[in-house]
């Protein structure tokens, strides 16, 4: 659900830091034009860091909580934050350790401790929540301390840990302040990021002040930012044409950054390789039409990827045929190696020699998104064109939507996703891994045992064959169906700058890079 750079290197590293010294934020002077305001479409879930697992509330918790790893611009491996060391210990990849930096405080003023850093990652594993980041740290066992050290044993070896815990899923809390067993409610956050979270009203807008008392791996000054949020992005569409807003983040519609011109004067659009994908996941529980895996292969098989690219997202994105995609180690094409192109009369086979009686009727629902009522139209024209299906669409909204997925409340559903850390693992275990994200009830144990084979090797060039033979694996029994990546648009105002840090690649939204030129 998070975005993530393609072409960096994919090494889950060995020393990741040796003190150094942190550098508190330099706030800027006053600024006769306020605020700068930022526009997105994402949803904000909740402002708990154990109860979310989402592009939206990820990135307002990069900029409220410090995590002891992040990622530095330009680059793809953690570097301490919060920390002044991270390092693997015994070379088996099963024990992790890292020191807490020194004059570390929250918001409030409370001092952080290494406390603080266990009581918060107990906590996400304690409350489990559905919609929460706990599948990123099922490797993890336990979390002891001793002075400012705090030590990782994990039930298996996992170099992409320090990956993961430079994520929202590392994210460390106030104590004093978070219940320990069940998430906070309210419209207060207390976390030690660059900034403090002076006001917030849901889906609505976030005002953002630097934080005075900040320690870490950030450096640039930070200017006040108001984050405001629209619900769809027609209406941020409007905002941004009658500028209301000074950049316009996630997501703009595709005709918006198609149309765009260098011509435009006072205006610039930052486009970045990403890798955001969007896929059809599939409910495999009982019950449900696609439990059956040739009902699945038959979709799989007439799905048109060239035209949803063309025709709905303007050639914005482009077609995938894989979990990873291009340009990610492990990438390939197996799908396409299956069906290069759709084929009705394949899939009128499959569901003929299964015995399936056609049409096949199931809804596909949907939630927030750029052109996403468009796509799922498209894709029920398609299916239903065939006349092996029939299609209802259903749009939900966006936290219903993560309760309704979780619970197995829809036959299939499309879902965006932006990788967390920059891993191919990122792209399978929470995508087809038994503790997978979105809940579909797939369960391979082959799949399980390529995905611990790819998690238990630093040098991640060498589990190339591995992703792969997931790849293969997942083509064959279609739990989900990749439909397209996308790179990563911008648009701003001229006179704003730092507004290629909102989106390169690590998942960070890097509002302290903002400033008026």
């Amino acid at each position: 659900m998070r975005g993530l750079r393609a072409g960096v290197a994919m090494v889950a590293a060995v020393v990741l830091g040796s003190g150094t010294a942190g550098c508190s934020l330099v706030l800027p002077g006053d600024d006769d034009q306020g605020p700068i305001s930022v526009g997105t479409t994402d949803t904000v879930t909740t402002l708990d860091p154990a109860g979310a697992y989402d592009a939206g509330s990820w990135a307002l918790f990069s900029n409220l909580y410090q995590s002891l790893l992040t990622y530095v611009p330009g680059t793809g491996t953690p570097v301490p934050d919060a920390a002044s060391r991270c390092d693997f210990k015994g070379g088996d990849l099963r024990t992790f350790e890292c020191e807490l930096r020194e004059g570390l405080t929250f918001g409030n003023g409370r001092e952080v401790t290494a406390e603080d850093v266990k009581f918060s990652f107990d906590r996400v594993k304690r409350i489990n929540s559905p919609q929460g980041p706990q599948s990123l740290l099922d490797t993890l066992r336990s979390v002891t301390t001793e002075g400012r050290t705090i030590t990782f044993r994990l039930t298996v070896p996992d170099a992409t840990f320090p990956f993961k815990i430079a994520t929202g899923a590392g994210a460390v809390v106030d104590s004093k302040r978070y219940p320990a067993d069940r998430l906070r409610t309210g419209t207060e956050a207390d976390g030690s990021g660059p900034y403090r979270l002076e006001s917030y009203r849901p889906k609505a807008v976030a005002e953002l002040r630097p934080s005075k008392s900040y320690r870490g791996a950030v450096q640039h000054k930070g200017g006040a930012v108001t984050v405001r949020y629209y619900r769809d992005s027609a209406a941020m569409s409007r905002a941004w044409k009658q500028r209301s807003i000074d950049v316009a983040g996630r997501l703009m519609p595709p005709a918006d950054i198609a149309g765009h011109s260098l011509s435009d004067t006072g205006v610039k659009l930052m486009e970045s390789t990403g890798s955001e994908t969007r896929s059809l996941f599939f409910n495999l529980r009982g019950g449900s039409p696609f439990e059956q895996q040739p009902v699945r292969q038959a979709v799989a098989a007439v799905i048109d990827r060239e035209a949803l690219a063309r025709d709905v997202h303007r050639r914005t994105v482009e077609p995938l045929y894989s979990l990873i995609p291009l340009n990610l180690t492990g990438h390939s094409t197996a799908f396409f190696d299956l069906h290069p192109r759709p084929d009705p009369e394949a899939a009128r086979a499959l569901l003929r020699r299964a015995g399936i009686t056609t049409p096949v009727r199931f809804t596909i629902a949907f939630s927030q998104g750029a052109a996403t009522q468009e796509e799922a139209a498209l894709l029920k024209k398609q299916l239903e064109a065939t006349g092996l299906f029939e299609v209802a669409t259903q749009y939900v909204e966006w936290t219903e939507f993560q309760k309704g997925y979780a619970a197995g409340a829809y036959d299939a559903y499309c879902v965006g996703w932006l990788a967390d850390f920059p891993d191919p693992d990122n792209f399978t275990a929470p995508l087809v891994g038994r503790t997978s994200s979105f809940r579909s009830g797939y369960d391979n144990p082959r799949v399980e045992k390529l995905i611990e084979a790819t998690q238990s090797s630093s040098q991640r060039s060498r589990v190339t064959k591995d992703f792969r033979a997931i790849q293969e694996i997942i083509a064959q029994d279609v739990p989900v169906v990749p439909l397209w990546q996308k790179k990563d648009y911008v648009l701003s105002s001229s006179s704003v700058s730092g507004t290629q840090y909102l989106s390169d690649g690590t998942g960070l939204w890097r509002l302290w890079e903002l400033g008026r030129i």
